[in-house]
């Protein structure tokens, strides 16, 4: 940011959504390219390997976004990419290519976001055990190595990992994302050693890069209870203590949330002496994702949170193409719940966005709706910003259409539509708007 009072508004996406070319130029497989293979459910989906092909079509994604005056842009590294085996030799095709991207943002004017770990893990690791094995804190922490040496003179905003809920959760308790594990046994290592890995990876890109600005990125939603009743309250606790509380608390000192959910005392199973000092660190800046708000309810045949959401359809609400319902107060909540947290630390949006329906290329472009909902939180932020909370940053996913996971490729995030055929791109009104936002707003000063 090029003055002190400055919120770095741009757009987000990440590699394994976008990049395509998944097996060129010596990258190795990873554990979605695998899932999504080997899942008959998407077939009909499209699989990872259907994207965007950003790999190949970087410089035409940058040069729009420049033009339509979009500063600041988050994308991820791919670890199978840079190290097809998760470790040991690495493949500088893939490095090359990440210094071209860079570069051609920094050409361009445009500021680059770089993500760590963006859930794309090498199938090599998976066969070791994946997140379950505490060797992967080692095998992160050598993946940081290479990227700190070969673009720590370039990357000055660094988030470490992405949302660790969700690939701990969806894929190793749920088995709704790769690599496909349930059950309790699955998850609980998975969720001490992505701690760990997320307070050891702040710890070292500071110690290397000491002028970077360092985080990491947790979904966040506000949790409200159905009902007013006792029961309707506690269930929303223990949700709250799981979407909410279990990775971001341990780093900030707060230790797991096993108050509300005692569960997570098994976690000291996994434990070793020192672990307890080891989860904390100071990142320069929190990152928080937040699309919609959850409304849960009391449910005895759910294990361990006993709690079921209840959607937005059936409450009457107003919803998007991935069935989450637009709530303007979320944000917000969420911003001020993490301030209040820890106030010494400064906030960026690094996810905000409306999926809506791939249906006629016409009505995709003219997206009333996502304007809506971007226009709304952008005045959020920028009046929470004049009201001295400390952001930095908002940026809306996605900039281009992109995979989503198990949704595959039925919803659209993008400002830019994407014609899956024919790789070709065209920017939304969507994208229309916020370039005009950036524009009028990238460089004014917000008077605190």
């Amino acid at each position: 940011m090029t003055e002190e009072n400055d919120i770095a508004w741009g757009v987000a996406m990440s590699a394994p959504q976008t990049e395509g070319a998944w097996n060129v130029d010596g990258r190795g497989s990873s554990i979605w390219d695998d899932f999504t293979q080997s899942k008959r459910k998407f077939s009909s989906r499209g699989t990872i390997l259907d994207t965007a092909n950003f790999y190949n079509h970087y410089k035409h994604d940058i040069h729009l976004l420049a033009n339509q005056g979009i500063k600041h842009f988050r994308t991820s590294f791919s670890w199978s990419r840079i190290l097809p085996n998760g470790k040991g030799k690495v493949n500088h095709k893939g490095l090359d290519f990440y210094k071209r991207l860079i570069n051609t943002c920094l050409e361009n004017n445009v500021e680059p976001w770089m993500t760590a770990y963006h859930w794309d893990l090498p199938s090599a690791l998976e066969e070791k055990g994946g997140w379950r094995n505490r060797d992967i804190i080692h095998w992160f922490e050598s993946y940081l190595e290479v990227l700190t040496t070969h673009f720590g003179d370039t990357v000055k905003n660094w988030m470490v990992l992405n949302e660790p809920l969700a690939f701990t959760g969806a894929g190793y308790f749920l088995g709704i994302h790769a690599p496909g594990k349930k059950g309790m046994s699955h998850f609980l290592p998975t969720v001490l050693h992505a701690s760990l890995a997320q307070s050891t990876g702040i710890n070292f890109i500071q110690s290397r890069c000491p002028e970077a600005n360092v985080g990491t990125t947790f979904s966040m939603s506000p949790i409200d209870a159905y009902r007013l009743g006792a029961r309707d309250r506690k269930a929303a606790q223990r949700v709250d203590a799981v979407l909410n509380r279990l990775f971001m608390e341990p780093l900030l000192g707060y230790g797991f949330p096993t108050d509300v959910m005692p569960v997570f005392n098994r976690l000291e199973h996994y434990m070793e002496d020192g672990d307890e000092s080891l989860l904390m660190a100071k990142p320069n800046f929190i990152g928080i994702q937040n699309y919609t708000r959850e409304v849960v309810k009391h449910a005895w045949y759910i294990p361990y949170v006993k709690a079921a959401m209840v959607s937005a359809k059936k409450r009457g609400k107003e919803f998007s193409a991935m069935g989450w319902e637009v709530y303007h107060k979320s944000l917000s909540k969420c911003i001020k719940r993490v301030h209040d947290l820890s106030p010494n630390i400064n906030l960026v949006i690094t996810e905000n966005g409306l999926a809506t329906e791939a249906s006629k290329k016409e009505v995709e472009l003219d997206d009333k709706q996502r304007i809506a909902f971007i226009k709304h939180h952008v005045e959020v932020v920028k009046n929470l910003k004049q009201e001295g909370l400390p952001i930095d940053g908002y940026f809306v996913w996605s900039w281009l259409d992109n995979f989503e996971w198990a949704e595959g490729f039925r919803p659209r995030f993008g400002l830019v539509h994407v014609d899956y055929e024919t790789e070709k791109r065209q920017l939304k009104k969507s994208g229309e708007w916020y370039g005009n936002w950036c524009k009028n707003n990238s460089t004014s000063k917000v008077i605190v």
